[in-house]
């Protein structure tokens, strides 16, 4: 009994000997192990290693460029399907070059270059991060083309990135709005910032804008106003392209109720300036006056485009007396020359909406305006002219030569709408003026004559119809 417990004993201490010499063995072989994986890890793969490259990457071009590239097969498979699809076992032929696998890549002499970026950044693209390895959006255009092509999803993915992040010169965008569609959905991002937006978010840009356009912020902020107001005239402009917005009433109704305050800050402008002449002679005085100006005649411009120049017209032709006193009994200084421009400026466009019926007025008010504002071109003119002509360095001073042809023009024609009566006594006053030159009112004057004269013999059946009356 006692034999065969020390016999158990003995053959225990031998299993619990080899066990433990097992274990040890094995901790050396997984440490060797861990120690070989940490080796690799420490020395990645490269494009271009030829001890370890186990394929050979020939681009070629029609001109007879040929150049090799040794690659791994590993990381092709990987990360491009083109690639993938050629190493396979599937692909019928495979040709060996140099002891590897070789796989040919026509291109273009153009794209020679955007195929060796791919190939490179097949080795460095890692979750996306290669912000330093595009060298501009041109580049990166060819490189996501060439990704595309050859089924590359993470440099697609991280191309995309980068140009839908970057800003692109105008050249860029017309060029990526050749390439980018044609490339699939999976670079649609990339067209973001160029995609149209809904009707509300573009209502609402108008309606902060047309406030903003027609506001008295501080003269710092002029340019802003100014870069307002031409982006306000573009949206609703109609040219190779419709306007970007619809003129509905709800947006009719907000560019009136803005004009319409506007007119309020530079009416109560004029109350002031009538009570207390002296204040015109100050400079923060004379630039508001010049400012609201301006802006009723960039508001004259989109008023007409919407086709609501009414209210503007009845509150000129109201103030008009006002103005002119007001200009006329200022001091005389340097910036009164400009002021007289900025009035004009508006009541051209006042009276050529008269002129032409874009406003349909009664007789006496249009003849109101008239020998309101016909008095004062006149006189502002020459002087316009004179002072223009000795600082052609001031382009605030220049007014449009078509401007004043076309001034004379609607004065003609807000003339002859007038009743005859009314036509002469306004001719007769312009032929003995002094100042008769401009406007000349030479093509009113010869219709007038000729109506005139043939007006017993056109309008005859009046006097019949009159006669018929009478006798029932």
């Amino acid at each position: 009994m006692y034999g065969n417990f020390m016999v158990l004993t003995v053959l225990l201490n031998m299993f619990i000997y080899r066990f433990q010499d097992a274990l040890n063995i094995c901790s050396l072989g997984c440490s060797a192990s861990m120690e070989s994986l940490v080796s690799e890890t420490r020395t990645p793969i490269r494009i271009g290693d030829r001890s370890t490259s186990d394929v050979v990457v020939r681009i070629r071009t029609q001109d007879g460029r040929d150049d090799w590239f040794y690659c791994h097969s590993q990381v092709l498979i990987e990360r491009s399907k083109y690639f993938a699809d050629r190493l396979s076992e599937n692909w019928p032929t495979c040709q060996i070059l140099d002891s590897r696998n070789c796989v040919e890549v026509y291109c273009q002499e153009s794209e020679f270059d955007h195929h060796v970026s791919v190939l490179r950044l097949l080795y460095n693209v890692i979750d996306g991060f290669v912000d330093d390895m595009w060298h501009g959006v041109k580049n990166a255009l060819g490189i996501l083309q060439v990704a595309v092509n050859l089924g590359c999803p993470q440099i697609i993915t991280a191309c995309v990135d980068y140009l839908e992040a970057v800003p692109w010169e105008e050249s860029e965008e017309e060029e990526i709005l050749k390439i980018i569609p044609r490339l699939g959905t999976q670079v649609e991002p990339i067209l973001a910032r160029l995609l149209p937006v809904k009707q509300s978010a573009i209502m609402g840009i108008f309606f902060s804008t047309i406030r903003f356009a027609t506001s008295s912020p501080p003269p710092i902020m002029n340019d802003l106003k100014s870069s307002a107001q031409e982006q306000l005239e573009y949206m609703l402009t109609e040219d190779d392209d419709a306007p970007l917005l619809a003129a509905d009433d709800e947006i009719k109704s907000e560019v009136k109720d803005c004009v319409k305050r506007l007119f309020e800050r530079f009416n109560n402008l004029l109350e002031a300036l009538l009570c207390e002449m002296e204040l015109f002679s100050d400079g923060g005085k004379m630039q508001s006056f010049q400012s609201l100006l301006s802006d009723l005649s960039w508001a004259c411009q989109i008023l007409c485009k919407l086709e609501i120049m009414r209210e503007l017209v009845c509150n000129w032709t109201d103030a008009s007396d006002k103005i002119v006193k007001v200009v006329k009994e200022a001091s005389p200084t340097a910036e009164l020359i400009e002021t007289k421009l900025r009035v004009i400026e508006v009541a051209a466009k006042i009276l050529e909406a008269i002129g032409y019926g874009t406003v349909i007025l009664p007789s006496a008010k249009r003849l109101h305006m008239v020998k309101v504002w016909l008095p004062f071109v006149r006189v502002a003119k020459p002087l316009i002219d004179s002072v223009t002509t000795a600082h052609d360095d001031a382009p605030t001073l220049k007014m449009d030569s078509e401007l004043w042809q076309s001034l004379e023009s609607t004065f003609v024609s807000v003339i002859l709408a007038l009743p005859s009566a009314e036509q002469a006594e306004i001719l007769t006053e312009w032929l003995g003026n002094e100042h008769i030159q401009y406007p000349d009112l030479t093509e009113a004057f010869e219709v007038w004559c000729y109506r005139s004269k043939v007006s017993k013999r056109r309008l005859s059946f009046l006097a019949v119809n009159h006669d018929k009356i009478n006798t029932y």
